[in-house]
């Protein structure tokens, strides 16, 4: 049988067999069990002969030429994690305060109080760094991947944890924060720029250590006080969906999230984001004190995971998830091009009072 006689078949039969039931699509190839030349039948999903009518049923042979089966699942065109899904939105895709450029979808949530079904990314990417009102407006897909206000406004901002930076004078923790809108600002990935010396030596060999402060020791009479740093344990926020119905909770590429998992060092990790898509790294650091840019201003981090490189700008808000089961570690929010950094994912519940 040579491969014309099969291409003639298929131009014959093509049409009569996308007809039936299941059928997506037709071509030719070699058959599974023999590795002749046949015309194969694509199907969304293989069923037992038994299970068929006659009609259904695919023939042996169509003018003389064997047919072979072949599953090949739901065949879909693929669209970008920035593109604007509708009628449903899963999670890992394009977000922002309408004020931003466009972070990252990371996951949807419960809230312990109310139940509600709530959508979790970080407070730079749907409260505008601390510049945002409870109730503004979020988009899908986030500003600079073409959202409109209101046209594309999917829920409002709820609530977040503000992020207090570093030439602040108060240093009292403000964790329900109700702050004056205005101002504007970008949703990259934000930069990592000190603080990060000790480790990063250390991974190239470097013998140049940064000394420690010790923040918890008592300062001694003798030497003036100066006052305390403000820190930081999350960037993160939560909005409310104007149709609850509309986000699938499934993160793209990835699947349903079942839980956490507190991150080890050597853990293999895993996200879904707007910029990147999916991509893959290794937990290097834990514990880690870090100062991060936003714009202007930075703000400390203590207690934050640290991977190499598998995230760009845009890719802020993505859920961090274990390499081998699908259970949440941590809530990526910076990274350099030489890391990513995220927040434990048992501190941004807790400091949320959520669950997922």
């Amino acid at each position: 049988m040579s491969i014309n006689q099969v291409f003639q078949a298929q131009a014959i039969f093509q049409e009569a067999l996308l007809a039936r039931p299941g059928v997506v699509g037709v071509a030719t190839g070699f058959k599974n069990e023999t590795g002749e030349p046949s015309v194969v039948v694509l199907v969304e999903r293989k069923l037992p002969i038994a299970a068929l009518s006659a009609g259904e049923a695919i023939p042996k042979e169509v003018n003389g030429v064997p047919t072979d089966v072949l599953e090949i699942g739901y065949l879909r065109a693929y669209d970008t994690p920035r593109d604007r899904f509708r009628p449903t939105i899963p999670s890992g895709v394009s977000i922002g305060h309408y004020k931003i450029t466009a972070g990252t979808l990371g996951t949807i949530v419960t809230d312990r109080t109310t139940g509600e079904k709530l959508i979790l990314s970080n407070n730079h990417v749907m409260a505008n760094s601390n510049d945002a009102l409870v109730g503004d407006a979020i988009l899908q897909p986030g500003p600079t991947d073409g959202g409109k206000n209101p046209a594309d406004m999917v829920a409002r901002l709820e609530r977040f944890i503000r992020i207090r930076f570093t030439d602040e004078t108060d240093t009292t923790p403000t964790p329900t924060p109700n702050p004056p809108g205005g101002g504007s600002g970008g949703c990259d990935v934000v930069t990592v720029v000190v603080s990060l010396t000790n480790a990063l030596a250390s991974l190239l060999g470097s013998s140049k250590r940064v000394t420690p402060t010790n923040a918890t020791s008592t300062p001694s009479t003798s030497t003036p006080t100066t006052q305390a740093t403000p820190t930081n344990e999350v960037d993160a926020a939560l909005a409310k969906p104007i149709d609850p119905n509309m986000f699938t909770g499934e993160i793209r590429g990835i699947g349903f999230i079942n839980g956490t998992k507190p991150p080890a060092l050597g853990m293999k990790v895993r996200k879904s984001g707007r910029t990147t898509g999916y991509t893959e790294g290794t937990i290097n650091l834990l514990n880690a004190t870090v100062n991060v840019a936003y714009g202007s201003r930075t703000a400390r981090f203590t207690g934050q995971i640290i991977t190499g490189p598998m995230s760009q700008g845009g890719d802020s808000g993505s859920l961090i998830v274990d390499g081998t089961e699908n259970k949440a570690v941590g809530l990526l929010f910076a990274g350099s091009n030489l890391s990513t950094i995220f927040n434990p994912i048992d501190s941004v519940l807790a400091a949320l009072n959520i669950t997922i």
